[in-house]
């Protein structure tokens, strides 16, 4: 996809409803690797031209300080680091730029496959990683008020992991910090429902919706339009927010 395609698909996706812009150069889960360089004229370039047209937040998916920092300078307030902060001198580039920064839980297995996870306990394990992660990034200069948490649906777990965090939401919201989730299209879906990458709209937003009633602050999805109606049907039931155009019954 050229620079035009993906700055067009970007604009699109504000206009379905997005608030966030989470843009990466490289998959997290399983596929090729590619080098600092390519990562980072992969996202920089649409990072910056999107800071030209629009005031949204904007996002950067990524490991690796260099491409972080690039990112930051291009216009990015969040980098995402799905590592759990394998190099921790991206925490320092946060520290620095006073960049937002998202801890995820990985259970130790992120570009491959995951190969028989084992936890006693999976929400207790997820709770300690994020402490252990808080505490590193805050020991690299990183203010508490920055840090946003990701269970990591899917990474290093199993279908019945996933589930169980899912359900569980309301305990992982005791660490006290904005929780992300990221339920678009991932094989908790697909497993759970039998079905493949292409057929999972409908139960991405039925985590969508249970996560948000749970307390989820922030939801990753690639279907935005769908998920953001979603949202704001589920913030209504919650009286988050008001219907947008009440009018049946209200009329003398």
């Amino acid at each position: 996809m050229s620079l035009q395609e993906s700055l067009g698909h970007a604009l699109s996706l504000l206009e379905d409803g997005a608030d966030i812009l989470d843009l990466g150069g490289m998959k997290a889960g399983p596929g090729r690797s590619v080098s600092e360089d390519e990562e980072t004229d992969r996202v920089v370039p649409l990072i910056a031209a999107l800071r030209a047209r629009t005031p949204a937040v904007l996002s950067v998916e990524t490991w690796r300080p260099g491409v972080a920092a690039a990112a930051i300078d291009a216009g990015a307030s969040i980098v995402n680091d799905v590592s759990g902060l394998v190099n921790r001198e991206i925490a320092d580039v946060c520290a620095r730029s006073g960049a937002s920064l998202v801890l995820m839980h990985h259970g130790g297995q992120l570009r491959g496959r995951p190969r028989n996870p084992r936890y006693i306990d999976v929400v207790g394990s997820v709770l300690e990683d994020w402490g252990r992660l808080v505490a590193l990034a805050g020991q690299h200069g990183v203010a508490r008020s920055a840090l946003i948490v990701d269970p990591g649906l899917d990474f290093g777990k199993t279908t019945f992991h996933s589930l169980e965090l899912v359900r569980r939401m309301p305990e992982l919201l005791s660490a006290g910090l904005p929780l992300l989730v990221a339920p678009s299209r991932k094989d908790v879906v697909g497993e759970t429902l039998n079905l493949p990458l292409e057929q999972r709209l409908e139960g991405t937003l039925a985590l969508v919706a249970l996560t948000v009633y749970l307390g989820a602050h922030i939801v990753r999805v690639h279907d935005v339009r769908a998920a953001a109606r979603t949202v704001a049907m589920v913030e209504a039931v919650t009286a988050r927010r008001p219907p947008v155009a009440p009018v049946r019954g209200l009329w003398e």
